[in-house]
């Protein structure tokens, strides 16, 4: 579990690609120390295993279906990382709660700056739109940012130059592209009010202030 909040930046020091598989070997451009092998380390919002560790560099192994569903296999060799360390219980949750399994690959569409903020537009696969609310909470390479507007497949975030500066956000320009992870707390909310609601298109929903109350809303 992560909270979105970008400990600081890395560096790919080394790839190994091995058919649809590849080992990372990432070097922490911070002081990461103690590393424990075995460690949850989310790369770009991937959560990752960690399998060897030395000084501030570790390799990580990602599998056929992380590369599918993230964009870790565009990465290569020099290029730049957002890191963060698993949450541990009883530190500050100061982003959201991230799980570190991206749902899907979004691409920056446009960029436009705001005084010293910028704003971002980012487009993603329409079915995610539902898990994406106004002022709900969104990881995009791993950085917990606020939605500011959002439609079906897009959204827009305002990102402060603290942010920026701390992050890969720096180098995002449109056809960049970001993996995506919505909000966890409303995947769960819609799932579990999914058997509630009516199969058939056209009738009205079932889901009333008083099926609520029943329910223990």
């Amino acid at each position: 579990m992560f909270t979105g909040l970008v400990m600081g930046l890395g560096r790919v020091a080394a790839m190994d690609a091995r058919g649809d598989e590849t080992r990372f070997r990432i070097q922490a451009l911070f002081d990461l120390d103690n590393i424990v092998i075995g460690e949850s380390i989310a790369v770009n919002g991937a959560c990752l295993t960690v399998e060897t560790a030395k000084d501030r560099e570790f390799t990580a192994y990602a599998s056929a279906e992380t590369l599918s569903k993230s964009g870790l296999g565009k990465l290569k060799p020099g290029s730049q990382v957002n890191l963060e360390r698993a949450l541990a219980l009883g530190d500050r949750l100061g982003g959201h709660l991230v799980s570190g399994h991206v749902d899907c690959l979004a691409a920056v569409e446009s960029v436009t700056r705001l005084g010293q903020s910028v704003r971002y537009k980012i487009t993603f696969p329409e079915e995610f739109s539902p898990f994406v609310v106004p002022k709900g909470s969104v990881a995009l390479d791993g950085v917990s940012l606020t939605v500011n507007d959002c439609g079906d497949g897009f959204l827009t975030v305002n990102v402060i130059p603290s942010t920026q500066g701390a992050t890969t956000i720096a180098a995002w320009k449109p056809g960049v592209s970001l993996n995506m992870e919505t909000d966890m707390l409303g995947k769960y909310v819609l799932r579990m009010l999914g058997p509630w609601q009516e199969a058939k298109a056209g009738k009205a929903s079932k889901i009333t202030e008083g099926f609520l109350k029943q329910h223990g809303f």
